[in-house]
């Protein structure tokens, strides 16, 4: 990328979050990572330089150590001219949701972060002239803690994920509740599986996107955008699985499409190759929890069916989302547990706020700081330095329970020796495919006591409606563990 010569019209628009905004060069497979900012908050130069090279440091040293090089893209920092960004910035500016327009594109330091296009295959710097699919998925936490330090009874029935679904409802972010459940998804099992995946492309919000050749086809672009309608989606797949297009228009072809998508990103995340930390992670016994929430619409269906349990199947430990699990289980004490200590540190730094820097809360994110991240242990010795690892373990868990897995499909051509990459049947053709892990920044210390406090208001809010609700309802039938008994009067 020639510096010198950039022009605002080789980039568009690609997706932003909360904290950042990305574009994509219309030829190249890379794109720019833009900070964002409130209006009166500026930020100098140095620190957004630090900021970007934070993230580029907590990427190679942690999170691929952790989940392996093949998953993880830490790209590099980059200066870009100060004009072009300007440019740039009111190119983009129409396309952008109004809903995220609360902060401004950072145009004054000149520094972004140049990654590969994850939705694009990898290996290619160029983009290839075949069509390429990319499905991105962000599956939330996949455990139920076991914590003894959680105090709401709840949490050990009920996943976060399926809590917080009704208090956004409520709060009005979503129109009406997903039956998606992150455990139906990490379960590995593949019924489980297909039915949380079609749960999400139901009712994607924000935890599922699909671009085709790099633009957004289907997925929430913002919390008022409508549901998306499956029969479109379904147009836009089928050339992808079944190219000879002998399936007639329709719902049957819709279903069919929908199956067939669904059973190739099963088999994509179930597939994987062992290198990585996390493969050989042992947290104890203790550490799984239950294998099934509550709330889980699946569980219910299967009680519907007369089934009261659910196979085991479990994740290899060579797929990412085994290797995503196990980072996500170093939140070992629950934020219930984590807080005392988050406060320990912060009297700690109170009285010496010199020592910030060599506690590492703010970087480097190095080797040193990944190495204390495998201590395990959760016995208190009332020091600084258990406290501090556990808040730093609590960090990186968070990271990986907020991050996105993007998957690149590409139709195989019809001599695909020489394709060194990895392939994944459907029922009438082939696909390329290559998976990565994005959204890999460092979750901050500063935003403990917030999810300290959201996560009270998330139980207090589901413990209050939706669990008061069924426990009236209780009465009016019988409860499964409860025996009855039949009796026969003559007549």
């Amino acid at each position: 990328m020639d510096k010198g010569k950039m022009d605002e019209n080789e980039w568009g628009y690609h997706g932003e979050g909360n904290k950042s905004l990305v574009v994509a060069h219309v030829q190249r497979c890379v794109v720019l990572r833009f900070l964002k900012f409130p209006p009166n908050r500026k930020k100098t130069s140095e620190e957004i330089f630090q900021h970007l090279q934070n993230i580029v440091d907590f990427s190679k040293n942690v999170m691929k150590e952790f989940l392996g090089e093949n998953y993880v893209h830490c790209g590099e920092v980059v200066q870009l001219p100060l004009d072009f960004v300007k440019q740039l910035c009111l190119k983009i500016q129409s396309e952008r949701p109004e809903s995220r327009c609360d902060k401004d594109l950072d145009t004054l330091s000149g520094y972004a972060l140049c990654l590969p296009n994850l939705a694009r295959l990898q290996t290619y710097h160029f983009a290839e002239h075949r069509p390429i699919l990319c499905v991105e998925i962000k599956p939330k936490c996949g455990f139920i803690p076991l914590s003894s330090d959680v105090t709401h009874e709840m949490k050990h029935k009920v996943c976060r994920y399926c809590m917080h679904q009704h208090l956004k409802v409520a709060t009005g972010k979503w129109k009406q509740i997903s039956k998606y459940c992150p455990l139906d998804l990490y379960s590995g099992n593949k019924q489980r599986m297909y039915f949380a995946l079609k749960s999400l492309l139901q009712e994607a919000q924000n935890n599922l996107k699909i671009f085709k050749n790099g633009e957004l086809i289907y997925g929430c672009k913002d919390a008022r955008s409508p549901a998306a309608d499956w029969s479109e989606l379904a147009h836009h797949l089928k050339p992808f699985f079944f190219p000879s297009n002998g399936l007639a228009s329709g719902p049957h072809c819709t279903r069919a499409v929908i199956r067939e998508l669904v059973r190739v990103i099963t088999r994509v995340l179930l597939s994987g190759s062992d290198k990585g930390w996390a493969s050989a992670m042992k947290l104890g016994p203790g550490s799984r929890g239950p294998c099934v929430c509550e709330a889980s619409p699946f569980r219910r269906s299967l009680r519907h069916q007369g089934r009261s349990s659910m196979e085991r199947s479990g994740l290899p430990k060579g797929c990412l989302l085994y290797k995503t699990l196990q980072v996500q289980k170093l939140d070992l004490l629950d934020i219930e547990g984590l807080y005392p200590l988050y406060r320990r540190v912060e009297r700690y730094l109170e009285e010496f706020p010199e020592q910030r820097k060599t506690l590492q809360i703010d970087g480097p994110y190095d080797e040193a700081f990944y190495q204390k991240l495998l201590d395990l242990s959760t016995e208190d010795d009332g020091t600084v330095a258990f406290a501090l690892t556990k808040v730093q373990q609590y960090r990186v868990a968070m990271t990986a329970k907020d991050c996105s897995i993007m998957i690149a499909l590409s139709p195989c051509l019809q001599d695909a020796s020489s394709d060194q990459r990895p392939i994944v049947p459907s029922s009438r053709s082939r696909f390329a495919f290559s998976v990565s892990v994005l959204d890999l920044d460092l979750k901050p210390y500063e935003s403990i006591p917030h999810q300290y406090k959201l996560d009270s208001k998330i139980v207090n809010y589901y413990s209050k409606t939706v669990h008061t609700t069924d426990a009236a309802r209780a009465p009016t039938r019988f409860k499964e563990s409860e025996d009855c008994t039949l009796v026969l009067h003559k007549v």
